[in-house]
């Protein structure tokens, strides 16, 4: 029998830890396809993950230290594990579905966990991840225990939690959510926010890990 790796042994978007050494700064992107964001959200959201990817491919030291997941709710799938932007390719998003957000939330922080002891493994430095999640709903499922995870999380500093709400959005919820207070997206400017993101995600991965920065203003998209 010929000895030959089949493609399936080749992990998609490996990582590269020898040829890259980078510390890596995480980002976790957790996207409502609920039925609701038919038509032209879910469009605009689609149009603006692949302007973020654009935004950060253009920059040489994000593109070796930005590792982007992407996880869709209604219902849950993983859509892209942590890989640099390089390797970041998503399918466009369709909507259907509820809105699982809690479950979302608890994946989104599951995942992130597992890609930090990655990192020790492999004795690569880490920014504190961040996860952004966007939304045009309320849960429709039970979302006290992701609250929780939430608020213990960002009390560690394990990670920096920011919820965006769009459209019908159910703002008071993800006040009780979120430990920093929700934006409300400005009509459908997905495209401005992850300009926004980008930037922000540049300016990050230009420091050193532990680095204080502070955020650029949500000037552009948010109602503030």
């Amino acid at each position: 029998m010929e000895n030959y790796l089949s493609f399936e042994q080749i992990p998609f978007g490996s990582d590269d830890f020898a040829n890259n050494p980078e510390s890596r700064c995480p980002c976790m992107l957790l996207l409502d396809t609920s039925g609701s964001m038919s038509g032209m959200p879910i469009q605009q959201l689609n149009e603006g993950v692949q302007t973020f990817r654009q935004e950060l491919i253009q920059d040489p030291l994000a593109t070796k230290r930005v590792e982007v997941a992407m996880l869709s709710f209604g219902p849950v799938q993983l859509e892209a594990d942590f890989q640099t932007v390089d390797y970041f390719h998503p399918r466009t998003l369709t909507s259907s579905g509820d809105t699982p957000m809690g479950a979302a939330i608890t994946r989104g922080i599951e995942l992130i966990t597992k890609r930090k002891q990655v990192y020790k493994e492999h004795g690569v430095g880490y920014y504190k991840p961040w996860i952004i999640l966007i939304t045009d709903g309320a849960p429709t499922d039970n979302w006290s225990e992701a609250a929780a995870l939430i608020r213990e999380g960002e009390s560690r500093n394990a990670f920096a939690f920011f919820a965006i709400g769009v459209e019908n959005a159910n703002m008071e919820i993800l006040q009780q959510i979120a430990v920093r207070t929700p934006l409300k997206l400005r009509g459908l400017m997905f495209r401005e926010f992850f300009l926004w993101l980008s930037s922000s995600m540049k300016m990050v991965s230009s420091k050193n890990p532990g680095s204080s920065i502070n955020l650029l203003p949500p000037t552009g998209w948010a109602e503030l």
